[in-house]
């Protein structure tokens, strides 16, 4: 991404310098919406959600954090005496990451990631709805097989995402109809950030219940070993394990 059009970067550099933050979520079919800000970047392991801590335990060996933003699953895990490299897209998250004391932040997008570039990990965390960096089931699949040359034998994945199926929102029912229209899962999404004068690219996001993860990890290597659901009956964070030869 470019700096200039970095407005999630620069609305999270801004929020560390001490601004009031508030930041636009778009959607392609004109919803907008303001997400809840960039102080769920910066908070402590303490006010972490219930479905990320009841996993922190099964983290192991050398750990990959993608889309770290300004770092706080790497600052926690570093301070746990895990050696972590964490990759985000953003140039200014990276470098909030960094003046915060993340010890390796790199400028890489998920598609980047490689076994050459970063080498093997023990486990892959992508909290915080990470999932939907994936962008879209193809691209999941590719990057799952990808992920699986990048981990050891025990290798997992911590993810996280939003089973977007339950909402009574008239306009996202309307938005998961056009999708199966078209051919898509009702949650892939296309969206951009704008904050100030500033607005970012276009990305694909992809939030998919348990049961349409369970379909996208089939065949990649990998399967789901837990749900772990939190409280809201929403958001979820996902175990994902290696599959037995």
């Amino acid at each position: 991404m470019k700096r200039e059009g970095d407005a999630f970067g620069q609305a999270v550099y801004d929020f560390y310098q001490g601004e009031q933050v508030i930041e636009i979520i778009e959607r392609d079919d004109g919803y907008i919406g303001a997400s809840r800000g960039p102080a769920i970047y910066f908070s402590p392991m303490e006010d972490w959600t219930e479905n990320q801590t009841a996993v922190l335990s099964l983290i192991h060996d050398r750990v990959l954090d993608v889309g770290c933003g300004p770092g706080r699953v790497c600052l926690f895990l570093q301070n746990q005496g895990h050696n972590v490299v964490g990759i985000d897209n953003s140039p200014l998250a990276i470098q909030t990451a960094k003046l915060r004391g993340v010890q390796d932040a790199r400028l890489l997008s998920i598609t980047q990631a490689s076994r050459n570039k970063l080498g093997i990990f023990g486990t892959i965390v992508m909290f915080g709805n990470n999932f939907g960096l994936f962008g879209n089931p193809k691209r999941a699949k590719w990057l799952l097989r990808r992920f699986y040359h990048m981990t050891t034998r025990n290798g997992r994945i911590l993810t996280e995402s939003r089973n977007i199926h339950k909402t009574d929102n008239p306009q996202h029912l309307a938005f998961h109809e056009r999708n199966r229209q078209l051919g898509r899962l009702p949650g892939q999404l296309r969206l951009r950030v704008r904050y100030k004068t500033m607005i970012g690219p276009w990305f694909e996001y992809l939030m998919v219940s348990p049961e349409e993860m369970a379909e996208i990890v089939e065949g990649t290597g990998w399967h789901i070993a837990q749900i772990v659901p939190r409280e809201d009956g929403v958001d979820y964070t996902a175990v994902i394990e290696k599959t037995a030869p």
